[in-house]
């Protein structure tokens, strides 16, 4: 008898289920790259740490970091609001944004300021000289309020004439009395505002004077 007998059919078969077998079990040679989700990381109102594969509830009310597989940040969420939340935050923002331009812009007018009274008797000086500019008005209403009295005792006269009923005067005489009257009550209007406006002049002064005091000792 051969020795060296070949192989059975059975026994090639159970071999070749053995290799392919193998060959399924065995990882592929170029696996398929996944792209690997971020880690979200905050700290909550309890103050814990928290992290997570995806954006954490307890922590939807604040700042929320992505970080990436190296652990640095790839971006930072915001908080997640309700629509009447944002418009808080909004009107919150608006109202910080008027109070910063509020703020420069009272900077602004100080150093205005500053620039243009760079002393008392600078301010001083233009008090007076606004003051003066008023007065000067003032000297000329009076004079012109002086006038027409003068006017209306002239008329008075020859209304005497006429039992001083204007009713009986002749029409010229009844026109120049209105305009008399008229001109004499504009001139009382035009007079009572120009004292008014000296008041607001030294209300003015007064106040610039306090903030100045306030601006020259600073420097």
């Amino acid at each position: 008898m051969d020795r060296h007998r070949q192989p059975s059919t059975v026994s090639c078969l159970w071999q070749a289920a053995l290799v392919m077998a193998a060959l399924v079990a065995a990882p592929a040679s170029h696996p398929q790259d996944k792209k690997a989700g971020g880690i979200y990381s905050c700290i909550d109102s309890k103050g814990r740490r928290l992290t997570s594969d995806r954006p954490i509830v307890d922590c939807l009310d604040r700042e929320q970091k992505e970080l990436g597989s190296s652990g640095t940040v790839k971006r930072v969420v915001p908080p997640s609001y309700t629509a009447e939340e944002r418009a808080q935050q909004e009107a919150k923002r608006r109202a910080e944004e008027l109070e910063l331009a509020r703020i420069s812009e009272e900077k602004r007018r100080e150093r205005a300021l500053l620039v243009r009274y760079p002393n008392q008797a600078m301010h001083d000086k233009e008090r007076a000289e606004a003051l003066r500019q008023i007065d000067e008005v003032i000297d000329a209403v009076k004079k012109r309020s002086i006038e027409l009295n003068k006017q209306r005792h002239d008329i008075d006269l020859e209304l005497e004439f006429y039992q001083n009923d204007p009713k009986k005067a002749p029409a010229w005489l009844q026109r120049k009395l209105e305009d008399n009257t008229q001109q004499a009550q504009v001139q009382a209007r035009f007079l009572n505002e120009q004292n008014l406006e000296k008041q607001r002049v030294n209300a003015r002064f007064d106040e610039e004077l306090d903030k100045l005091r306030q601006l020259w000792a600073r420097r």
